[in-house]
């Protein structure tokens, strides 16, 4: 499975510390960018082309960053095909039940509110859940994308 990331400058740093971790546990990572900090870029212009291509791949995930992950999650879902969730820290189980109920294709971080231990975890998770593709879930999500 092939992992897209992204980011603005809210969450530059964090962001290539994962690509370096999700490498690590096995994966193929394109890094969307960006590539080099700079306080006054934009998200979207990062975070659209990532969740075009997750749209496209659908054996693959999209990891975004931004300050809070709102405004990221928000440009993503715009895109037909892709259904991002936020994790800004709490329990666990939020990405778990992204995955298995809702087949959480990006998941949108707030790095201005975890730390790297945490979100590494999170992102675990997030990779190795799968769907459990009950009928109400697929039911659900199909009426989501008409």
């Amino acid at each position: 499975m092939k992992i897209y990331i992204a980011t603005d400058h809210a969450g530059f740093e964090m962001k290539n510390k994962i690509v370096e971790y999700v490498t690590s546990l096995g994966y193929t990572v394109e890094d969307m960018g960006a590539l080099v900090y700079d306080s006054q870029d934009d998200y979207p212009d990062f975070i659209a082309p990532l969740a075009e291509k997750v749209a496209l791949d659908t054996d693959s995930r999209g990891i975004i960053f931004g300050g809070s992950g709102q405004g990221e999650a928000i440009v993503a879902n715009r895109v037909s095909g892709i259904r991002a969730v936020v994790y800004y820290g709490g329990t666990l189980d939020i990405p778990r039940l992204a995955r298995e109920h809702n087949n959480a294709n990006v998941l949108s971080v707030g790095a201005r509110f975890v730390s790297l231990e945490e979100i590494q975890q999170v992102v675990q998770i997030f990779l190795e859940t799968e769907f459990i593709g009950e009928e109400r879930h697929v039911r659900r999500i199909t009426k989501i994308d008409k």
